[in-house]
């Protein structure tokens, strides 16, 4: 895997970054660190990087095993340590399924196997931050 981070120039703090896959990614600074706020800051892409990872192995391992799940979201809420470097000390994943005739234990196991097997980037943030995560179930 690779990606390539090219500063946007003297003005500010604005980056743009390009995937393995040729996708290109903004990111900004906060005004207050010489950004102006155009895009997400590198740490938000880190947290979001983190909830897609998850949440799609949910998904997959649901569909994997023909459960009638329709829709997934996860809402992550985390804090950072006050001094540098600010890692990630907590981090709570609560998780909305919707689907039909979803068994709570089921989703809660496919959420557990993420969180401890399967998504690279929540067991890389585990090292720093305390993990937890409440699950949602919707009925449709």
């Amino acid at each position: 895997m690779e990606c390539k981070v090219t500063w946007m120039g003297n003005d500010g703090m604005s980056f743009v970054a390009q995937t393995g896959s040729g996708h290109l990614v903004a990111m900004d600074g906060a005004p207050e660190g010489g950004g102006h706020n155009l895009a997400p800051r590198p740490m938000e892409m880190v947290l979001l990087g983190t909830g897609g990872c998850t949440a799609y192995d949910v998904v997959l391992i649901l569909k994997r095993g023909r459960h009638d799940v329709r829709g997934c979201s996860v809402t992550l809420q985390a804090d950072r340590a006050a001094e540098d470097p600010k890692v990630f000390t907590r981090i709570h994943f609560k998780f909305t399924v919707t689907g039909r005739n979803l068994n709570p234990a089921t989703v809660e196991r496919a959420v557990q196997l993420s969180h401890d097997k399967y998504c690279s980037a929540s067991i890389m943030l585990a090292k720093t931050a305390e993990i937890s995560h409440s699950v949602e179930l919707v009925e449709v």
